[in-house]
Order: structure tokens, then sequence, then C-alpha cells
């Protein structure tokens, strides 16, 4: 047996991440959160500024969410990544152009999942039931 054919999943929006790791028969699901808050509310007065700051904040706090994703996906030799929305594409743009180049990404659209149906679909993408 020769080891470490690592596939991972990932189930994410804008609020959480769910990375299933499979490795060795071993499935591991980890949950992480954004802790991005909503869009702040603006009341009446408009700032003009205060929109596009608080855009680029969002923008720069969800690069760092995504990268903490990536950070714990390790080497997988393939990735599935699931989601509602852009989340999904906007983490496999990242990860395309970090170093996963030669790996193989996938990407499905899913609905909000509980845990259990995150490992269920992961588990099926990659055929990994006994």
């Amino acid at each position: 047996m020769n080891g470490m054919t690592r596939q991972v999943g990932v189930w994410i929006d804008h609020q959480r991440a769910v990375v299933v790791s499979a490795a060795a028969g071993q499935v591991t699901a980890r949950t992480l959160e954004s802790n991005l808050d909503g869009h702040p509310r603006y009341g009446g007065q408009q700032d003009g500024g205060g929109e596009k700051k608080y855009e680029e904040r969002h923008r720069q706090h969800l690069d760092q969410y995504y990268d903490e994703v990536i950070g714990q996906l390790g080497q997988p030799e393939a990735v599935l990544i699931l989601g509602p929305g852009e989340a999904k594409l906007e983490l496999k743009a990242r990860l395309s152009r970090s170093n996963a180049a030669e790996r193989t990404i996938d990407v499905e659209a899913a609905d909000k999942l509980t845990d259990p149906q995150i490992v269920a679909r992961v588990k099926a993408h990659f055929r990994l039931e006994r």
C-alpha cells in the first residue's frame, strides 16, 4: 500500500467551511468559522467612502479565511469544493493560484448540508464507500 492518496472535500460559504479529509481509510471532518460579520447597517448617513472601505476589509478578511481553509487541506491529490454560492468559486480560484496547479479540483453546487451529509457527499464523490 503506497500510503498517501489524500482526497479532501470542502463545503464552504462565507460563514463557515467544513473540511473533510480522507486518508488511509480514515475520514475526518473539521469546521472553520470565518467570523465575518454580515454587512453593517449604514443607517441614514452615507459617508461615501464607508461602503468602499468595508468592501476592501471584507475582501481581505475573506482572503485570510480562504488561506486558512487552504492551510487545512494539507497536500491532497484531489480536492472537491462544495457550496451554495460564490465562496466555492473564490476558494477554487485562490487554490489554483497557490501551489495546487497539479491537483484535480472539482466544484459542485450544494445547499446547506449537515456535517454527515457533507461527509457522505465527499465519500460518494471519491468513491470511498467500501
